[in-house]
């Protein structure tokens, strides 16, 4: 082989090497986002070793930092947003945290995506509640939703929301009516007074999702063709844990359809731990916070195709 001959054919094999690795860069950046039910039981464990966490305790505090700092960890910044609520024992401090994974370059205007849960604990005298699914799985979810989608390209900003005072202080049927869903109220209150309740185009409220034997039923007040969405990536994805049968509840997205949010609801309250001092680590599942997680994630192309 002369001289000549092995430089063209290094010159080739180069040519060839940087193609492939073009090639798998590209993979790299357009592979689907993957949420690790793993890591996010382990966010769950953190918090519920932190012990009960009602509204204006020190331990919400602490679970506060322990979410700014996996944020912070996921590239994201996280943004409180400090209220006083007024409850039937009287003034509480609480504080929503809210940290955006970016939409596209140089587009504005088209609103963006909210994808929240609460953060707090029933305040029990007579008990120690850890809520490791009423609490701890909807932060631990979004927590995990952060690191997975941090490097997607986003059709629209998706603001993750962890709300505070979702649990009623007293009773949720207490006679002022208002005694849950603080952190949503106040949320879409601000919404109102700032003219931008249609920035929020849609909202995706997780709650206690983190139940051995999960079963998320359709929630009849949530937006149906929102609802339609996510129970067809489920379909899609063979997750038995997502049923057809239909239940109303009231939650925190209430708040976001009164003001004309389009929301759903995804929440296992069929969960004999609820409220109980069994709401531990013997009764959730990482699998469970799994199946969640891909459903969610497999769902979101075509929630953002239908909000463009």
């Amino acid at each position: 082989m002369t001289a000549h001959g092995s430089a063209r054919r290094h010159v080739l094999a180069a040519f060839v090497i940087a193609l492939v690795a073009c090639g798998h860069g590209n993979a790299q950046t357009q592979a689907a986002p993957k949420f690790d039910g793993k890591r996010a039981f382990a966010d769950l464990e953190a918090m519920v070793a932190i012990g009960p966490r009602p509204a204006g305790s020190p331990a919400i505090e602490k679970t506060r930092e322990y979410i700014r700092k996996q944020l912070a960890d996921a590239g994201l910044t996280a943004e409180d947003q400090p209220f006083d609520a007024r409850t039937p024992t009287g003034t509480i401090h609480m504080v929503n945290i809210r940290a955006t994974l970016p939409g596209p370059a140089g587009q504005s205007g088209k609103g963006r995506l909210v994808i929240g849960g609460h953060y707090d604990t029933k305040l029990f005298k007579d008990l120690t509640f850890v809520g490791a699914s009423d609490g701890a799985s909807s932060a631990a979810f979004l927590l995990e939703i952060a690191r997975a989608l941090k490097g997607r390209q986003n059709a629209l900003p998706i603001e993750l929301l962890f709300l505070d005072g979702e649990e009623a202080v007293v009773d949720w049927n207490h006679p002022s009516g208002t005694d849950h869903t603080y952190g949503s109220r106040y949320y879409v209150e601000q919404l109102k007074k700032a003219g931008t309740t249609k920035d929020v185009r849609a909202f995706i409220l997780v709650d206690m999702i983190a139940d051995r034997n999960l079963n998320i039923r359709r929630e009849q007040n949530s937006t149906p063709w929102l609802t339609d969405v996510i129970w067809s990536a489920a379909r899609s994805l063979d997750r038995p844990e997502f049923e057809d049968a239909q239940w109303p509840i009231e939650d925190d997205h209430l708040e976001f359809l009164a003001a004309g949010i389009e929301s759903v609801d995804l929440i296992d309250l069929d969960y004999p731990a609820w409220h109980t001092a069994a709401d531990d680590l013997s009764h959730v599942s990482a699998k469970s916070l799994q199946a969640v997680g891909d459903v969610v994630i497999a769902a979101l192309p075509r929630i953002e195709t239908r909000l463009k």
